[in-house]
């Protein structure tokens, strides 16, 4: 950019010019975009130049039109109760609105547009004008949303009065508010309008280079949505997220996106060619609801600037993109630390759990990890907040800033509206409390003054429940546990879930079940997929449409849902080896997916049916293990988890063994190729007596002790009247177990175990160390019991 008069400098900074040691003069988010351009320009990251009015600029229009004494007055009159924080912000923004520039100021301001329009081959460019408060994205104070931003602005005289506006916002409501209640002086906070070049945005949104629920470092995660950035930042529309591993990003032939959803968008914000209107919201088209926002290029390219971001500031960002429809780039338009997760302490987790099932009421998305029961305070406006009573579930289209007085005192928040970075997600989070947001239906379903329970705590969906439902609360502490020289490894199912536990000290996934994929993320039957032209099934075909839409080939649907959620449970634990067990639904079970009754007989015992390995290989259903193994190959290889380890269950002989290898090979997943290995779950009797024959086909054993247990005893595991009879103690069970170790190390197989016992009988896990198992898989709340059972079996087998 064009370097400004020495003058001219006083009163503005060319972002170009800045940098954190400045935010001073022209706050956090000036500082933090002139950093940017100073030190990520050469490495590719586009930052719109522009230039930034000063903190003395500010304090100069102050000093000329007199308003800190009438200033001071207000906020004295406020604080002593004289009168309303509404009317005290209202009179404040009013005065300075009508203050006038001096003229020294304005022309500095006029000169830097000048150049700026220069540098961008325009008699008079195109700008945004942002507010930035100089406390404004401190690591330890959140500021963002408390000031406006002003878009699509054209010409010096509106360049004026957007400054002029931006002043005035440092006095909203809010913002009083957020001051006084952080204990910043109002009169010690001055205000830096940034002028930025405006990115004709047809996609804009927010990444995040942290997991915003979980904390979990290694994923960036996208917000974005059609049109200007605006209704993602407010919650105003439910916008597409994507989740990308930022550690395998290095790669650029790998596409490490582990998760993609679209969302529901059906509105937008757009410019206009009105001075007065600069910006309206129109409905989005059908194409653009039907489709993702981005392309697998441009969501990788953002993680990668983020990355990049991370590592100059040196901790999790808050990023706001956007992408300009004519020049179809993408450019970096704020960037602020993360404030609320990178705070979180990783010596204890806590944990909350359901002590009573219900259908749910309204489903969303999940911010937090927690539970809360309250009565609702259906509230359709901010006008209303006055009668919202402390503790109650606040029930509302969407938020803003605005509703920041009676957010501090809900038990949680449910909105209709927003994604995980729409600010009732973001306020949720900095204040502890669960919600649940982009329900859709939750001011239509839940009525006023209802008792009931919102729950965080089931994985990337929360549920509002009737009623108080019973819940328990555990807190681990993780600082002081013991080191064990077994392998502790987690029994994993939902992906979400599996980003909860990252801090927990284990050593991989033992058992990642992917029925949870299949029957709740996917829904369909894999063969109603494959042969869909043969499904009579009117009602099924429809749901499946419906489902698909956005897919041509519906076998993709399938393999794309899988492969990511596969690769998220693999991130969470890289490169720890994560077990991915093929599937091993029942007949029964196969029947209740969509589409499954046209496929699937009816079996009087399917515990002992047509289940696990002798599914893979039939004609009946061959076409559907390959959809498995193509989203286990893309996992693997497109997106780069190598440490995933296939486990093929219930596999009766070494002959079907060969049978199950030799189709899996056909469909690319070749054992011992490209780092490949391949398991076997020992739950059969035949597992362990022809230990030998099955450790020449598989690479190790998972030993599946609830399976095990009932074909030792001849007990149904449904069997309801035979439960007292059922128990992995058994002399006998535990006999196989031994054997199992002893023959599989003989060959040179690691053995592990991923049965409940080990959680519910410690001196089932002392047996295990006891018998030589190499690792011990359990599920999270188990680990910290588990670990300490462990270290005093070690302990006592060595002395």
């Amino acid at each position: 950019m064009s370097t400004t008069s020495d003058k001219a400098a006083q009163h503005t900074r060319s972002l170009e010019t800045l940098t954190n040691d400045d935010v001073g003069q022209v706050g956090g988010k000036n500082a933090s975009l002139g950093e940017m351009i100073k030190n990520l320009k050469a490495q590719g990251v586009r930052v719109p130049g522009g230039f930034a009015t000063t903190s003395d600029a500010y304090w100069a229009f102050i000093e000329a039109n007199e308003l800190e004494s009438p200033i001071r007055e207000e906020l004295a009159r406020w604080d002593e109760g004289e009168q309303s924080l509404a009317d005290a912000g209202e009179v404040i923004r009013k005065l300075i609105r009508s203050g006038e520039f001096p003229e020294e100021i304005a022309a500095d301001i006029r000169e830097a547009y000048a150049d700026l329009s220069r540098d961008y081959d325009a008699e008079e460019v195109d700008v945004a004008v942002r507010s930035s408060a100089t406390a404004e994205d401190l690591p330890e104070a959140s500021f963002a949303g408390q000031q406006e931003t002003y878009l699509n602005i054209r010409g010096a005289d509106d360049v004026l009065e957007a400054c002029r506006k931006c002043y005035a916002s440092l006095f909203t409501d809010r913002a009083i508010s957020y001051r006084a209640n952080h204990g910043f002086n109002h009169m010690e906070v001055a205000l830096s309008a940034g002028v930025q070049k405006m990115v004709r945005a047809d996609k804009a949104g927010v990444l995040f280079t942290i997991d915003t629920e979980t904390g979990f470092p290694d994923v960036a995660v996208i917000d974005a949505g059609w049109g200007l950035g605006e209704p993602v930042v407010k919650g105003s529309i439910t916008p597409d997220q994507y989740m990308v591993y930022k550690p395998l990003l290095e790669d650029e032939a790998l596409t490490p996106i582990i998760g993609k959803q679209r969302g529901t968008q059906q509105e937008k914000m757009v410019f206009t060619n009105d001075a007065s209107a600069p910006t309206r919201t129109v409905p989005t088209t059908d194409e653009e609801q039907a489709a993702f926002v981005l392309t697998d290029e441009e969501t990788l390219q953002l993680a990668r600037w983020g990355s990049l971001i991370e590592a100059h500031y040196d901790r999790p960002m808050d990023i706001e993109w956007a992408r300009d429809g004519e020049s179809e780039k993408l450019f970096i338009v704020q960037a602020r630390p993360e404030t609320v997760q990178s705070r979180v302490g990783e010596n204890t987790i806590k944990s909350y759990q359901l002590k009573a099932s219900a259908e749910p009421l309204v489903t969303g998305l999940s911010i937090g990890q927690s539970i809360a029961t309250g009565r609702t305070s259906v509230i359709e406006s901010v006008d209303n907040i006055d009668t919202f009573e402390e503790g109650r579930i606040l029930v509302t289209s969407m938020t803003d800033p605005d509703w920041g007085p009676i957010m501090k005192k809900a038990g949680g928040i449910v909105t209709d509206h927003g994604g995980r970075t729409s600010h009732a997600a973001i306020v949720s989070r900095e204040l502890g409390i669960p919600a649940v947001v982009g329900a859709g239906n939750a001011m239509e379903v839940l009525p006023d003054d209802q008792e009931v329970t919102i729950s965080c705590a089931e994985g990337d969906e929360g549920y509002v429940y009737d009623g108080a439902l019973e819940f328990e609360v555990h807190e681990a502490d993780l600082e002081d546990l013991p080191s064990v020289a077994t392998r502790i490894m987690l029994n994993i199912a939902s992906p979400a879930g599996a980003l909860r536990w990252w801090r927990l000290p284990v050593r991989g996934v033992g058992l990642a079940r992917i029925e949870y994929i299949v029957n709740n993320i996917i829904q369909i039957h894999p063969m109603a997929l494959v042969r869909f032209d043969d499904l009579e099934d009117a009602t099924a075909r429809d749901e499946i449409e419906r489902l698909t839409q956005g897919f041509d080939d519906k076998r993709e649907y399938f393999v794309d849902r899988m492969a990511r959620g596969i690769a998220t449970i693999a991130a969470s634990q890289y490169p720890d080896p994560v077990i991915v067990r093929t599937s091993d639904f029942k007949t029964n079970e196969y029947a209740d997916l969509i589409g499954g009754e046209a496929f699937e007989p009816a079996e009087d015992n399917p515990m002992l049916g047509w289940r696990g390995a002798s599914r893979y290989y039939h004609t009946e259903y061959r076409a559907g293990f390959a959809l498995e193994c193509a989203a286990i190959r893309r996992a693997r290889e497109a997106m780069g988890f190598t440490n995933i380890v296939v486990m093929i269950p219930f596999c009766r002989t070494p002959e079907e063994a060969d049978k199950v290898l030799s189709v899996m090979a056909d469909e690319g997943l070749v054992r011992g190729e490209n780092d490949l290995e391949v398991y076997v779950m020992a739950e059969l009797p035949s597992n362990i007596v022809q230990a030998e024959d099955f450790a020449e086909r598989f690479d190790g054993f998972s030993i599946g002790s609830n399976d095990l247990t009932q074909l030792v005893l001849g007990i149904d595991r449904d069997a309801e009247r035979l439960a007292h009879l059922f128990d992995e103690q058994q002399a006998s069970v535990k006999q196989m177990i031994t054997d199992v170790i002893e023959r599989a190390h003989a060959a040179d197989r690691p053995v592990g175990l991923c049965g409940q016992a080990p959680s519910d009988y410690p001196d089932f896990a002392a047996f295990l160390v006891e018998a030589g198992i190499d690792s011990i898989s359990v599920t999270p709340d188990s680990v910290v019991d588990v670990i300490q059972a462990v270290a005093e079996a070690e302990a006592n087998k060595t002395t």
